[in-house]
């Protein structure tokens, strides 16, 4: 797939966050009404499929890696279907298309559109099975580093983990369902070879929504266990620290009473006051050790 500068019958038009001016210039030139090009700029804009004026918009939900975190979301692409052109809007810079761009994904005609949006389709759900094995392992790694932790850092790792497989799943169910449309050939004319490739795009999404739903259990488990874990930790820590505290308290007390000015205490000038601080610290501990508070 080579890139051109014009906007010839039969090319793809990539546009990356696009300013009003270039919307303005593609929906003139490409005859679009100018509002089709810009539901995909919108981040809340959930999948669908709708036909206005012989122009066909799909949107589906891609999946998005957020730098430098643990975080994963989706943010919506637009695929704008003319008799002549494809378009795609969106407002990151998708790997996937990317692909396509950099020519890596071989033997892919931009004029045969509904091939080339059925492929785009396929590497989409393909990367969110990528990304849910990362996921996966990822959260096997952050399990590892809580059994020798007991931080809440871990935890916030975990929970970002489970939100994004919330959002992973949410976005690809609402694809499934308008895959399913397209199916139907009521939108997009579909080729009884374009037809086989579409259907695997489906298992492929069918299958990312089970390990979706599979992992997001697990972790949201493996959440409580640690959380768990963690508290019972800390209650035992605390009884550890209120043991020691009333122990340290004994000599404390009987010294107090030796220390006041006050005449006629037996054995006020012998170690016999310290040594019944002794004595009563041996037996608190004794005592405390047999509950296992201490």
């Amino acid at each position: 797939m080579s890139c051109i500068d014009g906007f010839e019958k039969g090319a793809w038009v990539d546009m990356i966050d696009p300013d009003e001016s270039e919307l303005r210039e593609v929906s003139a030139k490409l005859d679009i009404d100018i509002k089709l090009l810009k539901a995909a700029l919108d981040e809340e804009e959930t999948s669908h499929i709708e036909t206005e004026d012989g122009k066909t918009l799909i949107i589906i939900d891609i999946p998005y890696v957020e730098k430098e975190t643990t975080r994963y979301s989706t943010i919506p692409l637009g695929i704008v279907v003319t008799e002549s052109n494809i378009v795609t809007v969106c407002l990151k810079n998708c790997p996937v298309l990317k692909e396509f761009s950099d020519g890596i994904v071989r033997n892919v005609a931009t004029n045969m559109k509904t091939r080339f949006i059925f492929t785009l389709l396929l590497r989409v759900a393909g990367a969110y099975l990528q990304h849910l094995r990362q996921i996966d392992k990822a959260s096997g790694i952050i399990e590892k580093q809580l059994y020798k932790s007991q931080r809440n850092e871990e935890l916030i790792q975990l929970l970002d983990l489970e939100k994004s497989l919330v959002f992973f799943s949410t976005s690809l169910k609402s694809n499934k369902a308008t895959l399913e449309k397209l199916l139907r050939g009521k939108h997009i004319q579909i080729y009884e070879d374009d037809k086989d490739l579409l259907e695997d795009v489906l298992i492929e999404v069918h299958q990312a929504i089970e390990m979706a739903d599979i992992y997001s259990s697990i972790l949201s488990g493996t959440m409580d266990a640690f959380a768990s874990v963690i508290s019972n930790n800390l209650n035992v820590t605390m009884k550890m620290l209120t043991s020691l505290t009333i122990i340290i308290t004994i000599p404390n007390i009987i010294f107090g009473f030796y220390g006041m000015n006050v005449a006629g205490l037996p054995f006020s000038n012998s170690w016999f006051p310290l040594l019944i601080s002794a004595a009563v610290m041996g037996v608190a501990s004794l005592v405390l050790h047999k509950r296992k508070l201490f």
